[in-house]
């Protein structure tokens, strides 16, 4: 996939997160959510914080951890929904699709081109969609053209005992049949229970 393309998929996930995060309260931000030991709150932090630092790396600013470090806002939705336009801004900029990316919490050692990039940006804001969806009881599935994207890049995400560490990106993948092409095989190659309902226990991020 094309940095162009991606960039138009990522800018349509990102719309589609704010649009769910508009409909969470201040009473929601204490739901339990499919990742591992965050509430809702919580969860909305992370996804600000990653929309602030894939920004900065679009800008060439990826490697300082700085930029990558939550902080708590007395109007998380606004937050939100600001920092999803300074990403979607910050990625359409003229030059952006010839950089490379500092991503520190995926690598330290070494940038990655922007499709790559953006790539990992827009896989994680399909899931955070369904993450956020599911901590307020609603169902979420991406459009099919967003689901035939999403996959192949849900299936090149690395598996095995580096997601058992302290800080992985996604818990060890469950079950899924190889010839499965539905959302729930995206879940499940992340680690995630495509049932999982408030009550169940948690994954990773």
């Amino acid at each position: 996939m094309n940095v162009d393309e991606v960039r138009r998929r990522d800018a349509r996930a990102v719309q589609t997160s704010v649009e769910i995060v508009s409909r969470v309260t201040r009473g929601d931000l204490q739901r339990p959510t499919p990742c591992a030991q965050w509430n809702l709150g919580q969860l909305l932090a992370h996804m600000t914080v990653q929309h602030l630092g894939f920004a900065a790396a679009a800008a060439g600013n990826g490697p300082d951890l700085a930029n990558w470090q939550p902080e708590a806002s007395a109007n998380p939705v606004a937050a939100y929904g600001a920092a999803a336009g300074v990403v979607v801004e910050a990625f359409a900029r003229d030059g952006v699709g010839e950089r490379r990316f500092w991503l520190p919490e995926v690598s330290t050692e070494f940038p990655f081109p922007a499709a790559t990039a953006i790539g990992f940006h827009f896989l994680d804001y399909v899931v955070h969609s369904w993450d956020v969806a599911r901590s307020l009881g609603l169902d979420f599935a991406p459009e099919s053209d967003v689901l035939a994207t999403v996959l192949p890049i849900a299936r090149l995400v690395p598996d095995g005992s580096d997601r058992l560490r302290d800080g992985a990106a996604f818990a060890p993948g469950l079950p899924v049949d190889r010839n499965s092409a539905d959302f729930g095989a995206v879940l499940s190659l992340l680690g995630r229970s495509p049932g999982w309902r408030p009550a169940d226990p948690p994954g990773r991020v």
